[in-house]
């Protein structure tokens, strides 16, 4: 008998945007098309509004698949790492930033004349924050931009206005605000109307706005990476929240997944996690 993959359950960050809603919706099933033979669900999170992607990775994703457990013993489920600054995802950004750029942005040297705005959701947790300063270096990292500096939505400094102040201080005259936020939502828009704001009040500086990331190829393909890489287990030391890569917080060893077991992955708007359950 052959035994059937891990299910595959994405658990999105929640929004009240049906835009926002809708995209994950059909991310979930254009992923599940791609992937007839593996079992696909998705589902929100129900999480309060004020809380931020970090604290779903490191305390709501682990406590769900963990009281699951509670409830149904027989099962068996695998947190995985976060999406992060993959090189993928740092492909899909440079596109979004083309993409707003235009003919702006064709020509030889055009880049160097560009300072990018990177903005993330933005958390209380130092290392969330962290990781979006770390995505705006590789970012920056030989493509020839001026700059790269970080901003974020809420809960963080700089906000987006205070970012593209720093941006002005720094000498740019040409400033594009991308979003390293996966879907469209209430903090896209957020990002985008501050944006327009700021820009209104300084018409000397140009001022752009970039796309999210949306459900591209390539973040269909990471999630399924990430998938693969959660189910054979990975080294220690790279689990978003200290444990060992196996299991749920509180297992210290792990075995391949087998008949009976899944595998979920959480996708917020900034970044997106895995478990099993």
């Amino acid at each position: 008998m052959t035994t059937p993959p891990p299910a595959l359950l994405i658990a999105g960050h929640g929004t009240r945007d049906e835009a926002g809603a809708e995209a994950f919706r059909a991310f979930v099933r254009e992923l599940g098309s791609r992937h007839p033979e593996l079992p696909v669900s998705g589902g929100f999170a129900a999480v309060p509004w004020m809380l931020v992607s970090a604290g779903h990775a490191k305390g709501d994703l682990p406590a769900a698949p963990a009281r699951e457990k509670e409830r149904h013993p027989g099962i068996a489920y695998v947190y995985g790492r976060p999406l992060g600054p993959h090189p993928a995802l740092l492909s899909v950004l440079e596109r979004r930033l083309d993409e707003a750029l235009g003919s702006a942005g064709r020509r030889p040297g055009d880049r160097a004349e560009v300072t990018v705005l990177l903005v993330g959701r933005g958390s209380t947790d130092p290392d969330a924050d962290a990781e979006v300063h770390r995505a705006a270096r590789l970012l920056w990292e030989g493509r020839g931009f001026a700059g790269v500096e970080t901003a974020f939505v809420s809960l963080a400094a700089p906000d987006v206005p205070s970012g593209l102040d720093r941006c002005v201080k720094l000498g740019a005259r040409r400033i594009v605000v991308l979003p390293y936020l996966l879907f469209p939502g209430v903090l896209p828009d957020r990002v985008r109307d501050q944006t327009e704001g700021w820009a209104a009040a300084h018409p000397e500086i140009e001022v752009r706005s970039a796309d999210v990331l949306g459900p591209v190829p390539e973040l269909l393909d990471l999630v399924m990476e990430r998938y693969a890489e959660a189910v054979r287990g990975v080294p220690d030391g790279h689990r978003p929240d200290g444990s060992d890569g196996h299991h749920g917080p509180g297992h210290g060893h792990g075995h391949g997944l087998g008949h009976g077991h899944g595998l979920g992955l959480g996708l917020g708007q900034q970044e997106a996690h895995s478990y099993a359950a």
